[in-house]
């Protein structure tokens, strides 16, 4: 735990990751009670479809218009504007109640705007992190990062099904509100300034680095072996619910179960991956970590025996955080920092676009029954990139020492 300590010791990170952190909690809530207030409406099930398109389809764009922002305006300023928005948005929801009524197309354009919007903290908070710890320090960074998107994960939904029960819908959407303005806050309070690296006579233009950060054979090779891993988790999270009703004993339950244990397991991996560094080149190490998650897709095929599908669960979340932790250390080092912004907002808008293919290419194999099928096919598709990462990936220098 010393590493961490030392971490936090860096005041402004301190700050910055405590509002992200409060700030992803609020997020976890959004959803649930979004879908609880559309749920509601005699059309319900059809709404929500459409609640589930405006949460997601808007990352995309949103996507592509941060980095730029990130790489012309002080991360905080970007941040704060963004905390201030949404915070907005998602207040008008209750305050509309408290009025009177809620227009129907409101929860919708409130999710259409936490979508767009998305990536501001996604790709703004690891931009800001090199210019806030030591480089020494950044898998330890990365970790904590990944650890409050883990905890999140596990709390935020359960904290809204317990609040929407006892506030309502509506006034839980006041707490997400509420975190926002804490992260607000907390980036304001970073001291130090977190513009853009001004550029150096010896360093190309913005343009011929970011060609050459696309010709870097190591960044280019971890994030396609991302994207086709984040496939298969897209097939996975398709996967538990139909598992949990048809082969395992306690329905709803099972599910949760199964949804916890890959969450725990994020949380001991991303520990485990903010203290050790891997030895030699770390994209070899991403492979085999990435290679043996893929194996453990195998799980599936052991239901209706719960207890090592749910051990497999834990196996993938605690070996993917690793793979997250180490690739962002690996992307910081080898990005030039006047790229950071645009860089992150790319890289993870491409991540985040995949699962939703795992959740196609997988509805027609349960709905035919075939279980061991989608668990091979997930392993295919997880399991080849890694090995292509460990076998023909060279780890050559950071193309950020290659500025003049």
């Amino acid at each position: 735990m010393r590493q961490y300590l030392r971490v936090l010791g860096h005041g402004d990170f301190r700050r910055l990751w405590t509002g992200a952190t409060v700030s992803t909690l609020g997020d976890g809530m959004t959803f649930v009670a979004l879908s609880w207030l559309v749920l509601s409406a005699p059309d319900g099930a059809a709404r929500l479809g459409l609640l589930g398109v405006c949460y997601t389809a808007p990352v995309l764009l949103g996507g592509l218009a941060v980095g730029p922002l990130l790489d012309r305006f002080d991360k905080r300023t970007v941040l704060v504007a963004d905390s201030l928005l949404r915070a907005a948005a998602v207040a008008s929801i209750p305050l509309t109640a408290a009025l009177g009524t809620t227009p129907g197309w409101l929860p919708f354009l409130v999710a259409a705007t936490y979508g767009l919007l998305k990536m501001v903290p996604l790709a703004g908070f690891p931009a800001a992190i090199p210019q806030l710890v030591d480089e020494s320090e950044l898998d330890t960074a990365n970790a904590l990062e990944s650890l409050s998107f883990s905890v999140a994960g596990v709390v935020g939904p359960a904290a809204a099904g317990l609040l929407v029960a006892w506030i309502g819908a509506a006034n839980v959407l006041l707490v997400d509100c509420a975190s926002f303005v804490v992260f607000a806050v907390a980036a304001a309070r970073v001291r130090r300034p977190l513009r853009p690296p001004a550029a150096r006579s010896c360093a190309r233009k913005a343009s011929g680095a970011l060609r050459a950060v696309m010709r870097d054979r190591a960044i280019v090779a971890t994030t396609l072996a991302f994207m086709a891993f984040n496939v298969a988790e897209g097939m996975l999270m398709v996967t538990a619910p139909w598992l949990a009703r048809n082969h395992l004993s306690g329905g709803a339950a099972a599910l949760g179960v199964l949804l916890s244990a890959l969450a725990a397991g994020e949380i001991v991996g991303a520990t485990f991956a903010g203290q050790r560094q891997p030895r030699g080149s770390r994209v070899v190490a991403i492979g085999l970590v990435q290679a043996a998650a893929a194996a453990a897709f195998l799980c599936l095929l052991a239901a209706p025996r719960q207890l090592p599908v749910v051990a497999g669960f834990f196996v993938i979340g605690a070996l993917s955080a690793p793979m997250t932790v180490w690739a962002q250390s690996l992307r910081m080092r080898r990005i030039p920092p006047e790229l950071h912004g645009r860089a992150f907002a790319a890289l993870r808008t491409l991540m985040q676009a995949t699962p939703p293919v795992g959740s196609a290419l997988v509805t027609p194999l349960l709905v035919g029954g075939h279980l061991a099928a989608a668990a091979v096919t997930m392993t295919a598709i997880a399991g080849l990139p890694a090995i292509y990462l460990v076998r023909a990936v060279p780890e050559r220098d950071p193309v950020a020492s290659e500025r003049g």
